[in-house]
């Protein structure tokens, strides 16, 4: 069945980009200690050793500096860098399909989103409105 209107933000995205309401949310601090635990539930992600060549190279340019990532998303992960590395040896192969699910899959791990990276400066914050 199909749901109207965008897919509910998860409580750690809301953190990061500063969207956390509390009058809609509730408090700030009860989020902060319930995403920690679901990423100390979930864990880090471990580059898998079966990946070779160019899918390596994915991983460590692409997968490991997300730090937003857990072993929830490792099939998702290890999708990625084998479909990359089938690009890689013969981009002029690769059809169209498979260059929307590579897009599909940087979206699904966040990293065509820009307010993951830790590059972007936050903006300031109001003393009197901001909480």
């Amino acid at each position: 069945m199909v749901a109207r209107g965008a897919k509910p933000k998860p409580a750690h995205l809301r953190l990061v980009d500063g969207t956390h309401r509390t009058t809609r949310h509730g408090k700030e601090a009860d989020a902060r200690k319930a995403s920690e635990a679901v990423a100390d539930a979930f864990g880090k992600l471990t580059k898998p050793r079966h990946l070779k060549h160019e899918a390596a190279k994915a991983w460590d340019r692409y997968i490991a500096p997300a730090a937003w990532l857990d072993v929830s998303r490792e099939p998702l992960a290890i999708a990625f860098c084998e479909l990359w590395q089938e690009f890689r040896d013969g981009p002029r192969m690769f059809a169209a399909t498979k260059h929307a699910q590579l897009r599909h899959y940087m979206s699904e791990l966040g990293l065509t989103d820009e307010r993951n990276r830790g590059d972007v400066e936050q903006e300031k914050r109001d003393e009197f409105f901001d909480d």
